[in-house]
């Protein structure tokens, strides 16, 4: 599960990709138009779902964000999730144990199904940005904000 990026010198060619799939996406098409050519001229037809999970990592290489692919059921160690979390390994056990993520244990090694650990990431998401906005509503209820000079 090691991360890819794309280096800054190869970071123009995938966004120029990225700007011919976006093209491809809105032109009409049949499902088995996408096709592969091999460096041997050989051609293979791409499943949508296969066109479509490239065009997402051609997404993300292109904003130089870097991208692992990990099947949904599979199951992570500790430091894989706090990885994904960006937390560390004791705050991830900290929530394995207070029951936040579902876990189970093999031997004494905590695994968490990577479906259960994007579940509690999206929720954690939510929440944030409702306490965001609930902080920017109490701010604006309680004229928090100063007028920018010169807009009054």
């Amino acid at each position: 599960m090691t991360p890819v990026t794309a280096p800054r010198d190869q970071r123009e060619r995938v966004a120029a990709l990225l700007e011919l799939l976006t093209h491809v996406d809105e032109s009409p098409h049949e499902p088995a138009a996408y096709k592969l050519v091999s460096p041997s001229g050989e051609v293979i037809d791409l499943p949508e779902s296969v066109f479509l999970l490239l065009e997402r990592i051609i997404e993300v290489l292109a904003s130089g964000d870097a991208i692992t692919v990990v099947p949904v059921g599979k199951e992570l160690t500790t430091q894989q999730a706090a990885n994904i979390l960006n937390v560390s390994r004791q705050y991830l056990v900290r929530l394995l144990d207070d029951g936040r993520i579902p876990f189970r244990k093999t031997g004494t090694h905590r695994r968490v199904r990577m479906e259960d650990l994007l579940a509690y990431k999206r929720q954690r998401d939510r929440d944030r940005i409702a306490s965001l906005d609930d902080l920017s509503q109490l701010s604006q209820d309680f004229d928090g904000y100063d007028e920018i000079p010169g807009e009054g």
